[in-house]
């Protein structure tokens, strides 16, 4: 069974216009979207700037049928789905968060076998539920299930930094529906990853009776964006426990940010263009809700427009200081927020994001800073890295990949595949001998350097790289101390 596309020519450079309002394609997308319309499995690794959700909707737009997207976070999802409404695209989300009403109508838009929606977003979770599962075989069974999409595909690997037990079994989605194409996406996998989620999903297996991606050879295809975001200027800022001087340095940074805004020549460019000295979006991450709403009121009460954001405010709450981010508001220029602030957040002026805390994994931390600098223009990336935190967060994901529960049971591969990652972003925060732009890219599996012109730490001055580290870290002979006397506090991750 094969979806019978009358016009594989369609016009998706009118519908990027009309329907998304974007003058043109960004390098590989329109590539990409042609192999989704002829019916290929597509893989896309592409870096956090990319634009990857085009890749998907577009396609759901000018083709015939229902795409499921399938993503891991609901923000992401309600995201998306309110900028497709407002786009006047018919896409719903279905999860646990969903209304009885809006639910029973999704469920019988299903049953009709001729669904209406264009985009539906669910969790890996409902698919597993027999329910919705029978509703969408009979929406195959009237050759309306146009493909599958799935976001954040790395959940899928169990060698992955973020692996999900409910990403595995979506294999169902192959051995039930041989025929109907699948659309992997991530910014962050290594070849290792990269295989496993091929032969989880069995991408490159379609069988379409003759139909899209040809009679014969490969019905996959692949597309690999470099992991370089030369805009990106990337920096390791040395602290300890003892010296404890995140706060003023980070003040003292973006007061400078300001001063610089305010010079003569750049206070008229500004007016200019109706923008504030102080509007430089930001956002920094923390590593639990107190110290996000600590760190937010003291920047607030140096006169800094800073709020936070995490999973315990109020719906209202969080819509609200989202909404007065974006839009560019006084007293909304910073976001401090724990690590799942981000993900499908439109907004492309960031101009700079700072880890307060050691992340937990590499593809965690790229993601992250990933989220500066979309619109291409520079942006700052640093992040403030002691050995104490190190040994917090290396103690943290021991625990949760089960060495340290005291049962002498083995570490999951999951579990060693998080420390490998975090033991290579270690080594990135304590490289002072090569480029971090670099160090990023060969991380992902790139063998070409990549030119950084300054864009780093390393670059612009390697000696007083070594300085800052010599003089700013604790020595591992304190932190051994500290370690075997059990002078440090416990962290607890929230989001």
């Amino acid at each position: 069974m094969s979806l019978v596309r009358s016009n594989l020519f369609l016009d998706i450079d009118f519908t990027l216009r009309r329907q998304f309002n974007k003058e043109s394609f960004r390098p590989f997308q329109r590539e990409i979207i042609l192999a989704a319309l002829e019916g290929y499995d597509v893989f896309v690794q592409a870096a956090t700037s990319f634009g990857k959700s085009l890749c998907f909707q577009l396609p759901a737009v000018v083709d015939r049928g229902i795409t499921i997207v399938i993503s891991p976070l609901l923000s992401l999802m309600m995201n998306q789905v309110e900028a497709l409404r407002a786009a006047n695209v018919d896409a719903r989300t279905l999860n646990s968060n969903t209304p009885m009403a809006e639910r029973d109508y999704i469920y019988q838009d299903l049953a009709t076998g001729h669904p209406l929606t264009r985009l539906l977003y669910v969790t890996p979770e409902l698919c597993s539920g027999e329910h919705f599962r029978k509703r969408l075989k009979l929406v195959h069974e009237q050759q309306e299930l146009a493909r599958i999409a799935v976001d954040e595909a790395h959940c899928i690997s169990e060698w992955g930094h973020d692996f999900r037990k409910d990403f595995k079994r979506l294999s169902w989605f192959r051995e039930t529906f041989p025929d109907v194409p699948i659309m992997c996406l991530t910014a962050t996998a290594n070849e290792l990853v990269r295989q496993d989620v091929l032969s989880t999903l069995g991408l490159g297996q379609l069988n379409r009776g003759g139909g899209g991606g040809g009679g014969g050879g490969s019905r996959l295809k692949t597309f690999t964006t470099t992991a370089h975001r030369p805009n990106l200027h990337l920096e390791v800022r040395f602290t300890s426990d003892e010296a404890n001087d995140r706060y003023d340095d980070f003040v003292t940074w973006l007061q400078n940010v300001y001063a610089r805004r305010t010079a003569n020549e750049r206070r008229a460019e500004l007016e200019a263009a109706g923008d504030r000295v102080d509007n430089v979006p930001g956002i920094i991450y923390t590593i639990s809700r107190d110290e996000c709403e600590s760190l937010a009121a003291a920047l607030r009460n140096d006169g800094i427009g800073a709020r936070p954001f995490h999973a315990k405010l109020s719906r209202e709450a969080k819509e609200e200081t989202l909404a007065q981010w974006i839009a560019g508001n006084p007293g909304y220029a910073i976001i401090v927020a724990t690590t799942a602030f981000g993900m499908g957040i439109d907004k492309d002026n960031v101009r700079f994001v700072v880890h307060w805390r050691l992340p937990k994994s590499f593809e965690g931390y790229y993601q992250e800073a990933g989220r500066a600098g979309r619109d291409g223009n520079a942006s700052y990336c640093f992040l403030y890295y002691s050995r104490e935190d190190r040994d917090r967060v290396c103690n943290l994901v021991t625990r949760d990949a089960g060495g340290k529960d005291g049962s002498g049971a083995p570490i999951s591969a999951n579990g060693r595949a998080r420390l490998q990652s975090l033991n290579k972003l270690v080594a990135y925060c304590e490289n002072t001998s090569s480029c971090r732009h670099a160090a990023v890219c060969a991380y992902f599996g790139e063998t070409q350097v990549p030119e950084c012109d300054y864009a780093c730490d390393w670059h612009k001055d390697p000696h007083d790289l070594k300085r800052r580290m010599t003089k700013g870290l604790a020595s591992e002979e304190w932190v051994s101390t500290q370690r075997e006397e059990g002078r440090y506090d416990e962290y607890h991750w929230s989001e």
